[in-house]
């Protein structure tokens, strides 16, 4: 390769071509939005990876503008890892038109599956700002959706051999990881979305800007008048497009001792239900509940306390009807003094914000978003799998001889 297509050392600023990166996996609602950026910023280029043909051994690139395909060209497997050639070949595409000049916006439009947190870090790390990341979405969708536990690769949507993510796993991380959400509406094909279908997507992600990107016409249909390339933005998805993004915050909001987590509401039939206790889960009791947990919302997600294992902060994901748990650390309030100053600043805050004279971070903050909760039910179903108020005198060392139900699930 060239010298002119050869990426910077990680971390090296490369000026001059802000990137957005838009994703998600209503595909005609992210093929609007990118048409709608290419009208309202003049001279702006998309660039495409195509995982579709991964089986085939190959990740075929294209590079398009309003006019139409500039170039176009593949990329091998890389680890047979369809994600991995995408990673490889989008920096030196992007360098490329860096060096060549005269694009005010690269766009990367992601395939289906692929999730803008990882390809923001990418972006990042090659020396290039990333000015936004937009999640594209069809309103009427979101619920069928986040109501789909089928794995990818039933629908041709893997992208690699061993992808194991579900379509509503994907959906829910590709959502609420933007700052900027693109809702297209009324598009050939789609349901007429209500305010249901939008109270929805407002409780999942309550910080996010929604865009609303045309209701009942052509996707990208052009704005009337004429652009110059001088002119600023017309459009208010092209001015989030290039508003800001910072990808270490966004990581930090991701990570579940510090997420910004929803909170309560209750409007058009959709109800979040924010759930916060000082005491530890029973792991036996809490383990019999967990199928009835995971299908009484439509998606679930927070931090929560196992009685045995206290120095473990554990995540909750649940989406689909599956429910994903792992742990994410320790807890703070087990670290030794000492070990403080390795912890991020934000991870500090957050826990500081919460922190129990006893327990220290220490709690259960779950949450549920649904149509149709039944918020009375669900709090009592989560109030029986908490230690009673004998097993809690009883305290830590009996607390490490209750049934360890969940070391199979944690492949402890």
């Amino acid at each position: 390769m060239s010298g002119a297509g050869r990426p910077r050392r990680p971390g090296a600023e490369r000026p001059g071509l802000p990137v957005v990166i838009v994703g998600g996996l209503h595909a005609e609602a992210r093929r609007a939005a990118v048409a709608r950026l290419l009208a309202d910023v003049p001279g702006s280029v998309v660039l495409h990876h195509d995982l579709a043909t991964a089986a085939a051994g190959t990740v075929v690139r294209t590079v398009r503008d309003a006019t139409g395909i500039l170039s176009a060209g593949e990329a091998p497997l890389v680890n047979d890892c369809a994600c991995c050639a995408l990673r490889e070949d989008l920096v030196p595409e992007l360098v490329r038109l860096a060096d060549a000049g005269g694009t005010p916006l690269a766009v990367v439009e992601l395939w289906d599956s692929v999730e803008p947190k990882a390809m923001a870090e990418v972006v990042t790390a090659g020396g290039f700002t990333v000015t936004g990341v937009i999640t594209a979405v069809d309103p009427a969708l979101v619920l069928p959706y986040l109501g789909n536990g089928d794995d990818l690769a039933e629908g041709g949507l893997a992208a690699a051999a061993t992808d194991q993510r579900t379509v509503a796993d994907t959906f829910a991380r590709q959502l609420e990881y933007a700052p900027v959400l693109a809702l297209a509406e009324g598009l050939p094909g789609s349901p007429e979305a209500d305010d249901e279908d939008r109270e929805l997507l407002a409780q999942l992600h309550p910080t996010a800007r929604r865009v609303p990107i045309g209701h009942g016409h052509p996707a990208g249909a052009p704005p009337a008048g004429p652009a110059s390339a001088s002119a600023a933005p017309s459009s208010a998805l092209a001015r989030a497009a290039l508003a800001g993004f910072d990808v270490e915050a966004a990581a930090a909001a991701q990570h579940p001792a510090c997420a910004l987590l929803p909170a309560d509401a209750d409007a058009h039939g959709v109800a979040t239900l924010v759930w916060h206790r000082r005491r530890p889960f029973h792991p036996e009791r809490l383990y019999a509940a967990l199928e009835d947990l995971t299908c009484a919302a439509a998606r679930s997600r927070g931090r929560f306390w196992l009685a045995g294992k206290g120095d473990t902060l554990l995540h909750w994901d649940a989406a689909g009807g599956a429910l994903c748990v792992e742990g994410a650390g320790p807890w703070l309030a087990s670290l030794p003094d000492a070990a403080w100053e390795l912890v991020p600043p934000v991870r500090r805050a957050a826990a500081a914000l919460d922190w129990h004279p006893e327990h220290g971070d220490r709690c259960q903050h779950l949450v549920f978003t649904s149509p149709g909760l039944d918020r009375d039910g669900l709090e009592r179903l989560l109030e029986s799998c908490l230690l009673t108020d004998a097993e809690y005198a009883a305290g830590q060392a009996a607390w490490e001889l209750l049934p360890p139900a969940f070391d199979t699930l944690l492949e402890v």
